[in-house]
């Protein structure tokens, strides 16, 4: 079997495990926390007894496997390396260790799969981070996509500058803001969608301005 063939395989897994987990957290984020917010005391019960705890193993599980096999995909094109896969490796890297760090953890106090701790306290880290998560989704493809395929940006252009350095401290800072933070613009679901637009924009834009 080719190194090539191995390659490709690789990034099909990468698409297709990518597949599951943002489809997950879209899902998070976009249905059930608008149906947990209207449903009766039985049905949130039952959701969160029976629906919520599978949704999250597909979710943290899906997040997992893209992690690897992307780590496999970012040695395996090393040499071609641009400021727009550098980029989107950060984001996806922070969104991995938010799945199993954060948002896993707190949702099993949340849920009340883990005895103790402060549910309600848990459920709004949980939240944060799923928000931000969801944030740095439309970027991060965005990354995965131009890195390759964007003349100016893409394969064997040159990695570093102002523009890969401040988009850096971007994500460095939203990040922090989703540990310790506020959801701000992100409490709505159009907040949150116009937030992750607005802030590839601002990846672009930098990249090729600055």
């Amino acid at each position: 079997m080719s190194v090539e063939f191995i390659n490709f395989l690789f990034r099909w897994g990468h698409v297709l495990f990518g597949i599951v987990w943002i489809g997950m957290l879209y899902y998070f984020n976009f249905v059930q926390g608008g149906y947990f917010k209207q449903a009766s005391a039985e049905g949130l019960a039952d959701a969160k007894a029976k629906l919520a705890p599978s949704a999250l193993w597909w979710f943290r599980w899906g997040a997992m496997f893209t992690f690897i096999t992307g780590l496999y995909l970012l040695h395996s094109i090393s040499n071609v390396l641009n400021n727009y896969i550098i980029i989107g490796a950060a984001m996806g890297t922070l969104m991995a260790a938010n799945v199993w760090m954060v948002i896993w953890p707190a949702q099993r106090i949340a849920l009340g799969i883990e005895e103790g701790g402060d549910k309600a306290a848990a459920g709004a880290k949980a939240l944060l981070a799923s928000r931000t998560n969801t944030l740095f989704s439309a970027p991060m493809l965005f990354g995965m996509l131009a890195g390759p395929h964007v003349a100016t940006n893409g394969y064997g252009t040159a990695i570093g500058g102002t523009g890969l350095t401040v988009m850096l401290v971007i994500i460095l800072a939203l990040q922090v803001n989703a540990l310790k933070g506020k959801q701000g613009p992100m409490t709505t679901v159009k907040g949150v969608i116009g937030s992750s637009l607005a802030l590839t924009a601002v990846m672009v834009a930098v990249l090729n301005v600055l």
